[in-house]
């Protein structure tokens, strides 16, 4: 991916931490974001580029009527066989490279935020970006927020944050960590805060080497 030439933030955090609510005040400020979960549903929309690989793959019961992916029936597939996940990745994830790699030749703003919600479990984002930014909360909101965004039950939220990596680890890997427990208002003045420390690092990465401090 072609992130060398401009500033570039690696956004993550587990589900229902309020990535895309931090990516939109990002993106207020000018930043230009690039979703990669928004990527990913692109694909899977009624008749999205990957819907034939995974109906040959799957079988046509892993489609809803209108052509997307039924996405209640893939994650009960992958949460009960465990080699489904690695079908269905192998599947999406080069498609979803693809697309970003695209979405980042195009993009405008003084410095890139990518929106990976498995930045640290791939293991290869760290590489392509300049920081990691990790958006924190406890646990007991996660649960809260995405049994009521989702309809999810308390378990179902659970085994879907057994998968990912834990707080702790996402913490400690992190460059930059906002927290998102108590709302807009507590929310605007950390990201301005990295928003200006991030013009300031975009910048210095204008400067030939030669000048930099």
């Amino acid at each position: 991916m072609e992130t060398a030439s401009r500033f570039a933030v690696g956004l993550t955090g587990g589900i229902g931490c309020g990535k895309t609510t931090v990516a939109d005040l990002f993106a207020a400020r000018g930043a230009a974001v690039i979703d990669t979960d928004q990527i990913a549903h692109g694909l899977t929309a009624p008749h999205g580029a990957a819907m034939p690989a995974l109906i040959a793959e799957f079988g046509p019961d892993y489609a809803t009527p209108d052509g997307a992916l039924d996405r209640a029936k893939m994650r009960a597939l992958v949460f009960s066989a465990p080699s489904a996940r690695a079908r269905l990745e192998g599947i999406l994830h080069p498609r979803i490279r693809a697309a970003t790699a695209a979405a980042a030749l195009l993009a405008d703003g003084p410095y890139t935020i990518f929106v990976v919600p498995l930045l640290i479990e791939s293991g290869t984002w760290r590489e392509r970006v300049g920081r990691v930014l990790a958006i924190d909360c406890s646990e007991a909101t996660q649960v809260a927020r995405v049994m009521a965004r989702n309809g999810l039950t308390e378990d179902q939220v659970r085994a879907i944050m057994a998968a990912q990596v834990t707080r702790a680890r996402r913490l400690e890997e992190a460059d930059d960590v906002i927290l998102n427990d108590a709302g807009i208002d507590a929310l605007l003045p950390q990201v301005e805060r990295l928003h200006r420390f991030y013009l300031d690092e975009a910048a210095r990465l204008t400067v030939p080497p030669s000048q930099r401090l």
